[in-house]
């Protein structure tokens, strides 16, 4: 890759002039090239479960989502072996359990508790269709804002 020391553009090893000024081009070297940087979902677990596990028991990995706790008790008794189903399992007992601590704050502080815990109620709704739909595209990603809470990890 070459530059312009004049307009500090950037141009292809071919070139030999700047388009911009005129001036001569010269070489970077490889060390100060700059490297592509990959991105990195630390949340993003999908490629630590095999694709066929994630086929398989994709259905039983929403059941926490639809159903709560009932959901997450089927899930346990239907694929206690995947890996895939325990890692959504585990999720869903943090919305879960997230919500029944939003409810009980809700019922000690009056008035302004029964707004807050009506507005958490309502985040943590839309945090499970999040989730559910990451189970249907077979995605297994830790869900926003729970994410957060190191309980069940």
């Amino acid at each position: 890759m070459k530059f312009c020391p004049n307009c500090h553009l950037s141009y292809d090893d071919s070139a030999n002039v700047c388009g911009q000024c005129g001036g001569p081009l010269q070489m970077i070297p490889q060390q100060f090239r700059q490297q592509p940087q990959v991105a990195y979902d630390s949340a993003d677990h999908t490629a630590e479960f095999s694709a066929q596990d994630i086929s398989d028991n994709k259905v039983f990995a929403m059941l926490p989502y639809l159903m709560s706790f009932i959901g997450v008790i089927v899930a346990l008794l239907a694929a206690p072996s995947s890996p895939y189903t325990m890692f959504h399992v585990r999720q869903g007992l943090k919305i879960s359990v997230t919500s029944i601590l939003v409810t009980i704050v809700g019922m000690i502080i009056p008035f302004l508790g029964w707004f807050a815990a009506g507005v958490c109620a309502i985040i943590l709704l839309v945090v499970q269709i999040i989730c559910f739909f990451r189970v249907c595209k077979g995605e297994a990603k830790e869900p926003p804002i729970i994410k957060n809470l190191s309980f069940l990890k």
